[in-house]
Parts: structure tokens; sequence; C-alpha cells
């Protein structure tokens, strides 16, 4: 693993946090019904914060969540947003002078629901089948709200009285890209200020194994649209000599990857291979990839997962079936994502696509590219104390140690945090599990693992005053670390 050239901070004495774990149980499950009947509320909510979605059901869960940080304890809970971009909710209480604060993320907008008649039951009505909770925000992300609120509800009176300051922001625009997060937090710094960011925004390794998410893939993409000729002409009379723009796209596609699936794009990184790997029948069940279609790639599935570029096009411009004629089409246009490996700089990862496809446009089209969006991969330092504290959290509430994971996805506001609040060290949890399919049909949370999210946290919270002068003291060193472990590999 890539390591900073400033000195990494010592790791803190971690507390034996197991003691506390009955009494706090016993208080949780008496908590869990309120907290999973107002999951459902908020999952009855269509926060689609996408363009040409009723932007006042983003409004309506933004008040929601408001409402509940309120019912948490919070004393100051604002609603805001800049730039134009959708409402977001703060809800702090201030550290005493010399204790930590920590900062709660979440955010509760959703994903679109694709078309609703594919889902087991409608998308917007939370069903419960056996443990688990369907519904579009079930895990991503409104889960993590209710953690964050849910573990306010166990401990947040203690924090209080311990001078421990808490502060909780829920987004409302992550799955559109958070277009106007830099602008925000900028905004709001002495808001969000902390010593600890915990952004519960990611997954398990599966039910009953907790996870730390300590790498994330970043991303580039782009539009490319291959001209082929000035305009339609008849498939019969004209075709043979001249190749419709479809075809010449193909062509151009095919030459993203080698024999092996792998991405065949010079000037791209790759990290170091992680040090666990998942079996490769778990991977098809989890991915629903059928036996007898042969993977991608080479090398263990969780390195093609999290430290390998991949590259996929997401959307085709053409005629549809329905819709064609017999003529030669002129254009095509495909969107290309490439998740780009901890370690690779974006902009040079979107130069590299851009000249390969450059040098393999077909003989005589006209190509044309347009950028889209780039967001920074991370690679946090391994031993920081708020990892060695979240370590035992974890292990106390699952039972089991946590593994460290990456993410094939990517959380490219991170990098924003990392360099407007650089003392702080960004903790990556969450509430999902790998059958949860997020983003797609049937998305569900395991309600037994939402449970132990919620300990999870609130045994994180509790002893976050064990940080007091630790944090502040190595949080310059902690921030170079971070930001050089997610630059390192850069060019290799």
């Amino acid at each position: 693993m890539p390591t900073a050239d400033a000195e990494a901070p010592r790791p803190a004495a971690v507390p034996d946090l197991a003691a506390d774990v009955p009494a706090l149980r016993a208080r949780l499950d008496s908590l869990l019904p309120a907290a999973i009947a107002d999951l459902e509320d908020l999952v009855r909510i269509p926060s689609i914060a996408f363009d040409g979605y009723d932007r006042s059901e983003v409004r309506r869960s933004a008040e929601a969540v408001a409402a509940l940080l309120r019912g948490a304890g919070l004393p100051d809970v604002r609603i805001t947003s800049v730039a134009g971009g959708a409402p977001a909710v703060i809800g702090r209480r201030p550290a005493a002078d010399g204790m930590p604060t920590v900062v709660l993320y979440a955010h509760h907008d959703v994903q679109p629901t694709g078309d609703p008649d594919l889902w087991s039951s409608a998308p917007f009505e939370p069903t419960r089948r056996g443990e688990r909770l369907y519904g579009r925000g079930a895990a991503d992300d409104k889960a993590g709200v209710i953690a964050h609120v849910t573990a306010l509800r166990l401990v947040g009176e203690e924090l209080a009285a311990a001078g421990i300051g808490v502060s909780v922001f829920v987004e409302g625009e992550e799955e559109a890209g958070s277009p106007t997060f830099r602008p925000f937090i900028e905004a709001h710094r002495d808001d969000l200020a902390a010593d600890v960011i915990v952004v519960a925004d990611s997954a398990n390794w599966s039910v009953g194994t907790p996870a730390l998410t300590t790498s994330l893939r970043g991303l580039v993409d782009l539009t490319v649209t291959v001209h082929a000729l000035d305009h339609a002409v008849h498939s019969g009379m004209f075709g043979g000599p001249a190749l419709d723009a479809l075809t010449q796209l193909g062509r151009l596609i095919a030459t993203l990857h080698d024999e092996q699936g792998s991405v065949a794009v010079d000037g791209l990184v790759q990290a170091p291979d992680p040090e666990v790997d998942m079996p490769e029948e778990d991977y098809r069940r989890d991915a629903s990839v059928p036996e007898g279609l042969e993977l991608a790639g080479t090398g263990s599935i969780t390195s093609r997962l999290w430290t390998k570029p991949a590259l996929s096009v997401i959307g085709i411009d053409a005629p549809s079936v329905q819709q064609a004629s017999n003529t030669l089409v002129p254009s095509a246009r495909a969107k290309l994502s490439l998740r780009i490996a901890p370690g690779q700089d974006p902009e040079a990862a979107m130069s590299a696509l851009i000249a390969h496809l450059e040098a393999h446009t077909p003989r005589g089209c006209r190509l044309e590219i347009a950028r889209g969006e780039q967001g920074r991969p991370f690679l946090a330092p391994a031993d920081t104390p708020a990892m060695g504290l979240a370590r035992s959290a974890f292990a106390a509430a699952w039972g089991t140690d946590p593994v460290d994971t990456g993410l094939g996805g990517s959380i490219p506001f991170i990098a924003d945090l990392l360099e407007v609040f650089p003392g702080a060290e960004v903790l990556v949890t969450g509430v999902e599990d790998p059958d949860s399919r997020a983003h797609g049909v049937d998305e569900s949370l395991h309600l037994g693992e939402f449970a132990r999210v919620c300990l999870a946290e609130a045994l994180l919270l509790r002893a976050a005053g064990s940080l007091q002068g630790e944090a502040r003291q190595s949080s310059a060193a902690t921030a170079a670390s971070q930001v050089a472990a997610s630059e390192a590999g850069e060019g290799a």
C-alpha cells in the first residue's frame, strides 16, 4: 500500500468497547421499531434530485430529516443550500473546549427507480420480506440517515454531558453527482469542521461481517460521437464500400479492451492488489453473472473490482429497432464510464482515454468528444486513531473483526472533504451488504445488519472522547498521509 512522505500518526490507545455492548444493545432493541418506522416513512418520499423530477419531494424529504434530527436532540438544525443546489440538512451540537467533534454524513436523495413493473413491490412503498426491507433508498442512503439518528437517540445525552461535538450533514443531491458539494462545504466550513468525518455511504463485506472501506476508485466519463457520413443513405444502394456509424463506433469500442477483457488504454495505473479476495461464485451471485460467461480481466476478483481500472459503455444513442429504416446511420454516440484506480489522477486518465480514442478512430471517420464528470479516487491510511477506534467499535458490535475493503464505485466528494478539512480523519462506513442492490431493482436493507450499524456508530461516538488531543496533534500528518496515499502511484 502506498505510504505518505509525512510521518504517519501513531495510533491512539484503543479502548475496549465490548463491555459496553449488552446495555447498549438492550436500549437499541427498544428503539429499533421506531427507527424502522422512521426509515419506512423516509422511503415513501420519492426524493429524486435529477432534472425532470419533482424537486418539491426532495424538499419534503429534507424537512422530514430535519424533524428527525431535532427529535434526536440536536439543538441547531437547518435546511440550507447553495448555488441553486438541492436542500441539505445540517444539525449540530458544538463541542466543549478541547473536546473532539464528529461529523456524520449521509444523503437523503435517491436514484430513479427504472421500470417500476420490474420491482417485486412498489419502489416507494417499503415492504418487509423476511429479514429485509425493500424500497428505493431503503439502503442507499436513507438507512444511513436513520443510523445516525438512532445512534444519537442511543448516546446523544452522554455525548452532550461529555462535551463531545456532533454535526450531522445530510446531503440532498449525492445521487445526482453532488454538483454543489464543494461550494456547500466551503460555505458551511465552520459548521462542518471536525476531527473525524464518518461517511455512511458504503457497504459491509457480507451479512455478519463488517467492513471499513479504505479505498475507492475514481471516475471519469465522456461522450464520444463517430461521424461516418454527411447524412443517411439507402443501405442497399450504398452499403458495402461505406460502413454505417454504428458499425464504426462498435469497431472503436472494441479497441478499449484486450483479448482477456482488461482495459487496453495506455497511461492508466493500478494500485497494489488487495489483501483479501472474493470467491468467484460469490461475485457471480452478487453481480448476477451467469455460469459459463467468462469473467473479464486478470488477477484476483477484488483487484479487478477495487484496484484496477474498469471501462464500460453505459449508453448509446442509436435508432431504435422499431424505428429503424434501411439506411446507413450517419453518426452514432456513446457514453463511456471509466473507473480509475487509487493513485490515478483523473485529468491524466481523461487525457489517456481521449488519446486512445483519437488514435483508434476508424480511418476516414470524424470524432467528436464531450468531456464529462471527473472524481478523484481515495486511499485511506491503515493506522490512525479514528481508524483504530472504528475497528474496535465494529468488532464489538458484530462480534467479529472488520475487513478492510475497497469499493469499485466512487465517492468523489471525499477528496473535497480532505482538502477543505485537512485536519479531519475520514471513515467510510455503510449499511449495505452484497445483496442490497443499491441503484437497482428491489433495493433492500438487511435489518439485522442495520441494527449492528447503529450499535457500532453509538459505540464509536461514545468513545470519541478518547481521540481528544491525539487527533488534533496528529491531524496534519493524517491529512498529509490521506492525500499522499490517494495520489501515490500516479504516473506508474
